[in-house]
This record gives C-alpha cells, structure tokens and sequence, in this order.
C-alpha cells in the first residue's frame, strides 16, 4: 500500500537522537587527550625528589622527562601513518594502552632503570591527539567537527593545567606511588571508554607501511631532539653535541632522500613541501616554542626564594594552582577559536592567537613581580595559544587527503614538540647566561626571566607572519581524497594563484 504524501510545510516527526555511544565520542576523545597530558606533566612534582627516591643521580632522574619526549617525537608520525593504514581506533587503543602499561610499570618499582623505560611507553600516548582529530574528521559532519577539533585541540594545554596541581597535591600527602596507581586506573578507564564509544573509521589507506622510513626517522629525530634536550647539561660544543647533530643532519637527509624515492612513503613530502601543509609546519614549530616557554618559565618564577627581590616562594602545588586559570581559559575559549575558523579561516585564528600569545608576554615584561599580573599574563598566553593550536589542525584536514589525516596531524604535533624542546633549551641557556648568587646558590636573575619572555614574544610574533604567508583556505569538502598526480599539480596551481 502507497504511503500517504507528507501534508505540505509539516516537517514530520522529528529525527531520533543519535545513540549514546556516538553521542559519547567527543567527550571520550577528549577525555584521552587530557589523560595524555596528565600523564607527561605528573612526574614533574617528582623531579626534585626522585634522586632520593630512587637511589640515582639528577641526571639520570632527568631521563624520565627525556625518555617520554623522545618516544612521543618518534612515535607521533610513525603511529599516525599506521592509522592511516590499519585503523585509527586501533592505533589510539594500542597507544593508550602503552601509556597505561607504563604507568603501572611506574607504579610497581622504584627502580630508575624501569622507571625511564616505563616512561618511554608513556610517550606513545603522544599521537592520541592527531589520531583523535582524525578521527573525528571521518565520523563528524562538516558543521561539528570545526568545534570538536578545537576542544581535542586545547585538551594537551587543559591536561597540563590539571595535572600539575593535581600530582603535587598526590605526592605531598600520599606516597609517590600511589599517583601511578590513580593514573592507571584512569589509563585503563580511557582504553575502555574508546573501545565502547569510538567505531573504527572506514577511511584507510592501501599500501605496505614503510618500516625503513619509519627506523631512519627515528634515528634521525633521536640524534637531533637528544642534542637539543642534553646541551645544556653536556655543553653545547662538546663532542658528543655535535656529534649528535652532525648524525642528525646526515640521517634525516638520507631519510629525504628515500622517502623522496619510495612509492608508499612514511611521509608524503610532495605534500609537506606544499606552502599550505609546510608553512602550518613551520608555524606549528614556532608557535609550540612560545606556548612552551610560558609554563617553564612561570613555574621557576614563582618558586623562586624571596631573597632574590622578585622570587614569590610558591610550593608546587601552588605553582600549578597558578597555571589552572590558563587550563580553563583554554577550554572556555575553544569554541570562540572553531567560530573564527568557520568565518574567517583557520590561518587568522592562527595569526591571532600568536598575536594573543605576544601580548600575553608584553604583559608578563611589564610585570613579573605582582602574583595577580603573573597570573593574568600566563592566562593572555594560554588563550594566544587555544587559538593558534585549535587552528593548526583545522589547517591540516583543508590541505591533506582524508586517508593522510593522522599522518600529517602527527607530523604538525611533531614539529610542535621540536619547538616545545628547542624552547626549553633556549630557556636555560638565556637562564644559565643571567645568574646571580643568593644565599651562596647561583639563581636566575629577573633579566633573565624578562628576556625569556621577549624571545618567546619575538617567536610568536614570527609564528603570525608565518600563518598569514599561508596561501587561502579552501572548504573541507573540496579536500583531496586521494594524492593523485593530477590532484597534486591542481592543489599547486590553487596555492599559487
């Protein structure tokens, strides 16, 4: 029997709401973005006592930050490319999974050797952002996933505001274990939650994975982020510094040269080498260099000894109480950075939020002295940095294929973590340059920290020029689905036009 015409202007019955696990998956997403955060800034308050704890040396104890940016640099790419392959969800489980079973490693021994190692594992969880966005660039319609990848976005900034807080209130009236124990517990709960509320994307891409690509990348990142990071303590002309960035620069230009070569590439160069993808790179780098200086530099500050005359003498707890204002700022205002986006493009939003974070440091210049003005300084440079990390991805899924998403979402991350890591030894060097001696102890004079901030402002500034040199947006639905030879020279003659 032929059903009845709908009655003209009546719009029927309205549609049913989406399941609970669809519903669910945005904030589950979320939810594994913020534990990754969590995880890397939780050993922090561990740092000054672990030598102790631990029977070792400061040096050695300075391997479980280390080991986690290693691993997260070298895994980021390599696990976004086999997303890209084998199933995002897959990968993102697997990850999580790593990072949980580092941290029941963590919580079980106090032996350092174990514990670097553990942290290691923890660094995987680095690739859980572009997975993410990724992800919901498959499952979401154009008019939410604007909104969803800026909230993924700023859950790396809100994990670090909560965790930092959140492990030295742990460690100051629990044993240091017990921290591990709580964060594999939530570990668990997220490799769960995502299995239960996340489907597997259909989008993949064909091919062998590059497995020499994937080693050479590694041993290139390796070189040159452990040159990088151990500067300061090995000394920046010592042999074994230059070594290391001499075997960088000759690893990572036979990494070009192969990847350049090889018909299933690791990374698509063809395509990083565009203005569009390379110049979000390049911004990407500059940006993760001033976001990262703030937190380093606000958590010395404030703990600094009063006797140096500007030093507050903040506990840790303290200290992270003083960085969650910018951690919820961040969240706030990730909905304010996908509306800019959808109106003026993802390269203002960019160009803006670095313009926020040099503003942020003219106010940290003007004063440094007053908790309230640290406190409202920090939180411009957070915001500055919502904007400018929420538009990043977002710039990604208009210049790549969908079946590349993850691998150049983890390149994007990547070269964040290279900035976060030359920021943080450009920090000590302008620190260790400008000393004075209180109570007999070398400490950093408040030059110091001021110059800091100016460097930081400068970088940001750059990352804005930078994200304005990007050629035009294009919508998401004219994306590539394919990198076909026709599609690329196309894409070409839009960027130069």
């Amino acid at each position: 029997m032929d059903q009845p015409a709908p009655i003209a202007g009546n719009p029927g019955p309205p549609a049913a709401p989406p399941p609970l696990r669809q519903r669910l998956t945005i904030p589950v997403l979320a939810f594994g973005g913020i534990l990754m955060a969590v995880m890397q800034t939780v050993v922090v308050p561990l740092l000054p006592d672990l030598p102790r704890l631990t029977h070792s040396s400061a040096g050695t104890v300075s391997w479980t930050v280390t080991a986690t940016l290693l691993a997260g640099a070298v895994l980021t790419p390599v696990l976004g490319r086999a997303g890209d392959m084998y199933g995002k969800r897959r990968v993102l489980t697997g990850a999580l999974a790593l990072m949980t079973v580092g941290s029941v490693m963590c919580a079980l021994s106090s032996d350092i050797t174990v514990l670097i190692v553990a942290r290691a594992l923890q660094g995987a969880a680095a690739s859980v952002v572009p997975l993410s966005i990724s992800i919901l660039r498959d499952e979401l319609p154009p008019e939410r996933r604007g909104s969803a990848v800026a909230l993924m976005s700023s859950t790396v900034g809100i994990g670090a505001a909560l965790g930092l807080p959140l492990a030295a209130l742990v460690v100051q009236y629990y044993d240091w274990h017990t921290m591990f124990w709580l964060t594999s517990l939530l570990g668990a709960v997220g490799v769960a939650a995502v299995g239960w509320a996340v489907r597997e994307s259909p989008v993949r891409e064909s091919g062998r994975f590059d497995v020499l690509g994937a080693l050479g990348l590694a041993a290139g990142l390796t070189c040159l982020l452990l040159g990088v990071s151990q500067g300061g303590e090995w000394g920046w002309g010592s042999p074994r510094v230059l070594g290391l960035f001499g075997a960088a620069v000759l690893v990572l230009a036979l990494w070009w040269w192969q990847q350049l070569r090889t018909e299933q590439p690791l990374v698509d160069l063809h395509l990083v080498t565009r203005p569009r993808v390379g110049l979000s790179h390049v911004a990407a780098l500059l940006t993760g260099f001033a976001f990262y200086a703030n937190s380093l530099v606000t958590a010395q500050l404030v703990q600094a000894p009063k006797t140096t005359g500007y030093g507050l003498g903040l506990s840790i707890v303290a200290t992270g109480l003083c960085l969650l204002p910018g951690g919820v700022t961040m969240l706030l205002f990730s909905p304010l950075s996908a509306r800019i986006s959808a109106t003026r493009g993802p390269r203002i939003t960019l160009a803006l939020g670095a313009a926020v974070i040099a503003c942020g440091y003219v106010v940290r210049i003007a004063d440094s002295r007053d908790l309230w003005m640290i406190i409202l300084g920090a939180t411009v440079v957070a915001t500055g940095t919502t904007l400018a990390y929420s538009a990043l991805p977002t710039l990604i899924l208009r210049a790549v294929p969908a079946n590349q998403t993850a691998s150049a979402n983890g390149v994007n991350v990547l070269m964040r973590t290279i900035g976060q890591a030359t920021s943080s030894a450009a920090v000590a060097a302008v620190l260790t340059h400008h000393t004075s001696l209180v109570g007999g102890a070398p400490v950093a004079t408040l030059h110091g920290y001021l110059l800091a901030f100016a460097m930081a402002g400068v970088v940001a500034l750059v990352a804005g020029g930078a994200a304005l040199s990007i050629p035009g947006d294009r919508a998401p639905d004219d994306t590539p689905r394919a990198g076909s030879r026709t599609e690329s020279a196309r894409d070409d003659a839009l960027e130069g036009a």
